[in-house]
């Protein structure tokens, strides 16, 4: 064995490991703490006074915490985070119970036509994503052929039972609008991530499974499910975080009853322009997001540690 090269090889993992933890230092963490320093500043006008000032030898360090106080009184804000968490869990939940048979009979279809699938299901990203919002707007409106099929098979009675819409024959602007939005446009997320861990499933231990007696059914819910756990995860992670932050869809195919936190930023930072609480409205739900990051990560964690 040649040992010469093995510090170059150290050097490259090295380098290889730098270089993702640089970019995330520059791009998230840097720009965290800007957001997290706003937010605890003192605002005069269009600039911050500083946290920390030097006088006569005395360093004084100045942090102002009445946003933070502010939030945790204010029922409004503490009401939309909850509103965001539901209407991402929503549409998280119509992703998988939409993408897993999708991406299960993805997986199961012949070598030769599974890349064809895979390209349908990232044709929407060939198109512009404020575009394709809009498209709703148009199909949910009055008179768009979507409308038209809800309203005409009365399925518009039952989404007003259910308080999705405010009443029987108004689509847009709702919760069902803003959930149907989310939905539609995170959609590929979950079903990538689900195809690529049941097309690495071992077949033969369904074989195993039906020799063992257990039915399709029962082989799908106790060998194929578990074993899809971490394609789950993954993909529900992927839609769960980024709906929690939205703004666009909340903005062109919600209304005032489906506020949302991404809304409340945008509203504090340029329309109040009052950034300390945007900031801190910003770094709390940053702290929300962390925590099913966490979650993921510790799932996957011991998803290794059970496959070595």
């Amino acid at each position: 064995m040649n040992t010469s090269r093995l510090p170059h090889w150290s050097l490259g993992r090295k380098a290889v490991i730098a270089l993702p933890m640089l970019f995330l230092l520059l791009f998230l963490l840097a720009p965290f703490f800007i957001v997290g320093k706003i937010s605890v500043s003192e605002m005069e006008t269009v600039t911050f006074k500083p946290l920390l000032t030097w006088a006569d030898g005395v360093l004084t360090v100045k942090l102002k915490l009445a946003n933070y106080a502010f939030l945790a009184g204010d029922d409004l804000y503490f009401k939309t985070y909850l509103s965001s968490i539901r209407y991402a869990a929503a549409a998280t939940a119509l992703c998988l119970a939409i993408g897993y048979p999708f991406a299960y009979f993805m997986s199961r279809a012949k070598a030769t036509v599974q890349p064809a699938l895979v390209m349908l299901v990232m044709l929407p990203f060939w198109t512009s994503f404020l575009l394709r919002v809009y498209a709703w707007r148009g199909l949910l409106s009055e008179g768009g052929w979507a409308a038209e099929v809800i309203v005409g098979s009365g399925l518009d009675h039952v989404l007003a039972a259910l308080g999705l819409i405010g009443e029987p024959g108004h689509l847009m602007h709702t919760p069902f609008s803003l959930v149907l939005g989310m939905t539609y446009t995170y959609l590929p997320f979950m079903v990538l991530p689900l195809y690529a861990n049941l097309a690495r499933l071992d077949l033969k231990l369904l074989e195993a499974a039906a020799d063992l007696g257990a039915t399709p059914w029962v082989a799908f819910w106790r060998v194929t499910v578990p074993l899809s756990r971490a394609g789950i995860v993954a993909g529900s992670m992927l839609v769960f975080i980024p709906c929690i932050g939205e703004f666009v869809i909340p903005e062109l195919l919600g209304g005032p009853e489906t506020l949302m936190i991404g809304r409340v930023i945008w509203d504090e930072f340029f329309a109040n322009n009052d950034w300390p609480i945007a900031a801190t409205v910003t770094v709390v739900m940053v702290l929300l997001i962390i925590v099913p990051l966490a979650v993921f990560s510790k799932f996957q964690a011991e998803a290794q540690e059970a496959k070595a």
